[in-house]
């Protein structure tokens, strides 16, 4: 592996077969957003890409929840061509095509993770940094302009970008962006949930969360055992699932968090969701087999050791040298692995299971499970409270409440403090006003976003007599953090 330094941006290289592959690597990424500027970075690259020609060779551009690449696959003259390309419009964004891109974007329609895996990081840590993944936020149309602005002068500069190369650094190859200091990026928010549970979400199959450290060697042991025992006993001894995957996610130095995510035959949501619980306890209190390790050991040697990987290995070696993690190269992760005892794998994911979130589709109503030290397995919610606040009540109008029962129960308040509703099921949702993120405004209605992954819809067509709650609410919360609806939000 070699390291240069071209305008004041790193470059790490190394010598592999076939075109040059490179990838301009930004310190930035969803988790770097808030509610509010969800997709900013989305927007970004957009308006950066926007500006390149058409190009007949292989060139891409991502945003993850903690990267933004810039990617391309050529001769060395394209390369040099596109990476120049590509850090001029980065030093002047075409501003004045946001609305195009904005709509390009509600188009595009992707997230930065899996759906499950997106449900489960918005469980753990709410609607902020990675909790964000699951949420669509405004509207890229709705990201104000000072937000871009401040996105690019903050993000996209010599000092917070690295440059990884399958080759070395071809003749003529220039990174003119702007100097600016390594962005220091403030420590993630503390997690909301860190004790073990189950969830119900909309997802399309049940779900695990372990927060571990993504270096330790163990702990993949035990994810990628937990795997194949699933994949025996849920696909091939049971038939109910055809897939079962998996995500890393990086958290910060030494944080990071595991996921575990099964599809599902209709109707099996439940049973593939206890499955999934059983095999979890099972390996944090039982040992694996030598027989077990040795397969995972195995399987981690083969892809290690493919030459196709040492492209791979150069950008994962860019990526922690940007985020400030410690990298292990093929030779240590298999060493480390090598030397994990049957013992060390148990402990190692017993002590994820301590934080393990378990998420089920809406279809489960209600699982009795036990936690591996023999405790119940509690049920999570958005908010721990059993009764309504204090304060003035709002209730569903008169001929709602007389044609559905359910609806008798449902009750707003809204207080000086906050905001509380009781939904049909007698759940209670809410927040005070500190924890508001975002209030979309309707024509009469406001419905207001909490950071705990919770929402409280102040609208009259499902509560009466609202007028002195909505000005209760717009003299508590602050104006930059109102928004219209969305102009791209699909209608009728």
């Amino acid at each position: 592996m070699h390291h240069d330094r071209i305008d004041g941006v790193p470059v790490i290289w190394t010598e592999t077969p076939g075109p040059l592959e490179a990838t301009l690597m930004f310190g930035c990424g969803l988790q770097d957003e808030t509610f509010r500027t969800l997709g900013v970075t989305h927007l970004v690259e957009h308006l950066a890409m926007s500006t390149l020609p058409r190009l007949h060779f292989e060139h891409n551009a991502s945003v993850s929840l903690t990267l933004t690449d810039f990617t391309c696959t050529g001769r060395p003259e394209q390369v040099v061509d596109f990476l120049a390309r590509v850090c001029a419009a980065l030093t002047d964004l075409p501003l004045g095509r946001i609305e195009q891109e904005a709509g390009v974007l509600a188009a595009e329609g992707s997230g930065t993770a899996d759906p499950v895996t997106a449900e489960l990081l918005s469980i753990r840590y709410g609607t902020q940094g990675l909790g964000l993944a699951s949420f669509n936020g405004p509207g890229a149309d709705r990201i104000p302009l000072e937000a871009v602005r401040e996105t690019v002068a903050r993000h996209f500069h010599a000092g917070n970008a690295v440059l990884a190369l399958t080759g070395p650094p071809p003749e003529g190859l220039r990174l003119p962006l702007p100097p600016g200091p390594r962005t220091t990026r403030a420590p993630h928010p503390a997690p909301r949930t860190t004790r073990s549970s189950w969830h119900r979400a909309d997802v399309p199959g049940p779900g695990l969360l372990l927060s571990c450290d993504l270096n330790d060697q163990a702990m993949l042991l035990a994810a990628h055992v937990l795997s194949q025992r699933l994949t025996d006993t849920v696909r091939h001894q049971h038939g109910l699932s055809y897939d079962v995957g998996g995500s890393a996610v990086y958290v910060g130095p030494g944080r990071g968090e595991r996921s575990i995510h099964l599809d599902v035959r209709e109707g099996q949501e439940k049973r593939v969701a206890e499955l999934l619980w059983q095999e979890a306890v099972r390996l944090a209190t039982e040992e694996p087999t030598e027989a077990e390790l040795a397969e995972e050991r195995e399987g981690a040697r083969e892809y290690l050791t493919d030459p196709r990987t040492a492209d791979m290995e150069v950008v994962e070696r860019a990526a922690d040298l940007l985020l400030g993690e410690t990298h292990l190269d093929s030779e240590t992760k298999l060493a480390l692995q090598a030397g994990a005892t049957p013992a060390q794998v148990r402990e190692a994911f017993a002590a994820a299971m301590e934080s393990a979130l378990l998420l089920v589709p809406c279809a489960v109503e209600q699982l009795t499970l036990g936690r591996p030290d023999g405790s119940g397995l509690p049920a999570g919610g958005c908010s721990e409270r059993t009764e309504l606040p204090a304060g003035p009540q709002y209730r569903p109008p008169l001929l709602t409440r007389a044609r559905f029962g359910a609806a008798r129960k449902v009750r707003l308040v809204v207080n000086a403090d906050g905001a509380w509703w009781q939904d049909e099921e007698g759940v209670i949702h809410g927040f005070p006003y500190s924890e508001v993120v975002g209030v979309e405004v309707h024509e009469g209605a406001l419905v207001l976003q909490g950071r705990g992954n919770c929402y409280v819809p102040v609208v009259p067509d499902l509560f009466s007599g609202l007028g002195p709650a909505i000005a209760t609410v717009e003299a508590a919360v602050p104006e930059a953090l109102r928004y219209p609806v969305s102009a791209l939000r699909a209608t009728g």
